[in-house]
């Protein structure tokens, strides 16, 4: 009869929707933002206190989950075997990797790399949280150079404002993120450097001001990507709302699932010389970085019109070389 009991507090477990929390095995401290996949090209986030829901109504067809964050190992589990607390392990073998730059001192020249906006709307890229965005940047005439501020340009649509000529309220989270630059230029392995959490909403002007100051990015010699990520909308507090990732649509082939788009939208731009943008879906494709050209999408309307970079800027310190 225990037994009985115990099976069907474990089936009610995931035949309704329960809040998971994924933890530092060692310390027992939340794994802030966790990204979870569920291995058929969908997923989403943690939240800032490591905890996601899962429900066999919403993902009917998740048999596994797929769990990953910077600094820990990577987690496989069934979802037959997920339990309320979910531990990750630190991941020992990447700390001897880490690189720590001495605080840079001394007279510098602040630099700023302007980003670059515009009104279009059909310019744009519509974010989802399966699409990541990662922009080079380099140093300044070969001297150390460290980002003071990340600057990120935004665009509202159109047809969010209300018919009284508001715009609709509306609060999206982003993270950004670090990678190093492979030797095919590509942004290849998570820097250290701890990734960013910020906030959107209506009311941000055209080009958001993100401060990185304190996180002390030094750009290497060979360069730096910096990468954006919706993590999705969030209440008026700023927590991150768990809500569905896609949309299920039926068309004549049976019910698509179709990835729900996030305001603000991302304006691309064509005034940028050469292929500093790259992109990835974070849950298709091995997360597999792409340069954002025709080898991407040959269907895409943002590279067919050369509108094939993302105009983010940067406020850089360059320090200057004392040989």
């Amino acid at each position: 009869m225990r037994i009985l009991l115990f099976l069907s507090l474990c089936g009610g477990f995931f035949t309704s929707a329960q809040k998971v929390t994924v933890i530092n095995s060692m310390t027992q401290e939340p794994v802030s933002f966790a990204t979870i996949s569920f291995l058929n090209g969908k997923g989403t986030f943690a939240d800032g206190d490591g905890v996601f829901t899962l429900s066999r109504k919403r993902y009917p067809d998740v048999d596994s989950l797929y769990i990953t964050a910077l600094g820990f190992e990577d987690l496989k589990i069934a979802t037959n075997d997920v339990t309320p607390l979910l531990s990750m392990k630190p991941a020992t073998s990447r700390m001897d990797a880490i690189i720590v730059f001495a605080q840079l001192e001394g007279p510098y020249k602040e630099k700023e790399i302007e980003a670059i906006v515009h009104d279009n709307y059909f310019d744009c890229w519509l974010p989802t949280v399966e699409s990541e965005i990662a922009v080079r940047m380099d140093r300044q005439d070969e001297q150390i150079t460290a980002i003071k501020s990340i600057l990120i340009p935004v665009k509202v649509e159109e047809s969010q404002s209300s018919k009284k000529g508001k715009l609709r309220a509306f609060s999206t989270m982003f993270r950004i993120q670090f990678y190093s630059v492979s030797d095919d230029g590509s942004p290849v392995q998570q820097s250290t450097y701890p990734s960013q959490t910020f906030v959107i909403t209506e009311k941000t002007n055209d080009i958001y001001e993100l401060n990185v100051e304190e996180l002390n990015i030094q750009i290497p010699e060979n360069g730096l990507f910096a990468a954006i990520q919706v993590l999705g909308f969030t209440y008026p507090d700023g927590r991150l709302i768990d809500a569905k990732k896609y949309r299920e649509i039926q068309t004549r082939r049976g019910i698509e699932k179709v990835s729900t788009t996030y305001r603000p939208l991302l304006p691309f731009t064509d005034k940028i010389e050469g292929k500093q943008t790259w992109v990835r879906r974070v849950f298709f494709n091995n997360k597999t970085w792409q340069p954002f050209d025709l080898t991407y999408n040959p269907n895409s309307k943002l590279v067919r019109s050369g509108h094939d970079n993302y105009g983010m800027g940067a406020v850089l310190k360059v320090y200057p070389s004392t040989d």
